[in-house]
């Protein structure tokens, strides 16, 4: 059977006294794609917040563990080096940073991380090269500071570009279609399917079929009220896309709030 990446154990998370996740489990293994979708305030950010390990939330109950190592507890810095990456919904600017510091100081962290000598000038220039192909990134917008003056798909082409340069075992796409015209979708979206192996895995977390087009999941998940009450394969995005979320909330009318 193929190797299980990661694996999401009775997960229970809050943020200033409030439960939102309230047992979660999910197991994704190599090669996969899972999507993750579910009504605003259903948990799905706090999700990707808990499992990169955003301080804002607090774990009560359960685990996480990748390719074996137990994630809850560790800096979010150790999780990105032993493969987690998060692609924000919202990405920020850093002024005065260049992408190519930037990129070069994340990723001999990682070699360090892994007991590596630190990657040569001219070997991460041709990395950054070769990478940058992969989501057409501008080499103007490389050299520029982070996400500075960027547009909303210009920040999101970059964070692929992240995602492609740091080569994660586990990706999470956190509404990464959020507020991208169908141009800058496609080439995101591509960026990600180029990055796909047999050893790595996606999770996308959308509101929407749309990026699903593109990017096809394994399997679907419908998170609601802090747990996933559904999981189905490709087709039950598209019944979410002709029913919408009222028939979910209707079999799950029982959830506390």
């Amino acid at each position: 059977m193929t190797p299980i990446l990661l694996d999401v154990r009775d997960l229970h998370a809050s943020i200033d006294g409030k439960e939102i996740l309230k047992g979660v489990n999910l197991t994704i293994r190599e090669g996969e794609v899972h999507a993750i979708m579910g009504p605003n305030g259903s948990g799905k950010s706090t999700l990707s917040g808990v499992l990169a390990g955003n301080p804002a939330y607090t774990v009560t109950e359960g685990s996480a563990t990748l390719h074996g190592v137990e994630l809850i507890g560790l800096p979010p810095e150790t999780r990105s080096h032993e493969g987690l990456f998060l692609s924000f919904q919202y990405p920020v600017e850093i002024p005065g940073v260049s992408m190519v510091n930037f990129m070069r100081a994340a990723v001999n962290a990682k070699r360090k991380f892994e007991g590596l000598e630190p990657m040569k000038a001219s070997e991460f220039l041709k990395l950054m090269r070769q990478k940058r192909e992969i989501v057409e990134l501008d080499a103007n917008l490389a050299s520029r500071s982070v996400n500075e003056g960027f547009s909303g798909g210009e920040k999101k082409r970059n964070e692929i570009f992240q995602m492609a340069v740091l080569e994660p075992r586990v990706a999470i796409l956190d509404e990464t279609d959020s507020g991208l015209d169908i141009d800058a979708l496609r080439i995101v979206a591509g960026g990600v399917n180029k990055l796909k192996t047999e050893k790595n895995a996606t999770i996308v977390i959308t509101h929407y079929q749309r990026l699903l087009d593109y990017i096809k999941p394994d399997f679907v998940h419908i998170l609601y009220k802090g747990r996933i009450v559904r999981t189905g394969g490709p087709e039950l995005a598209l019944e979410l896309e002709e029913k919408g979320y009222d028939w979910i909330k209707a079999e799950n009318r029982g959830e506390e709030e």
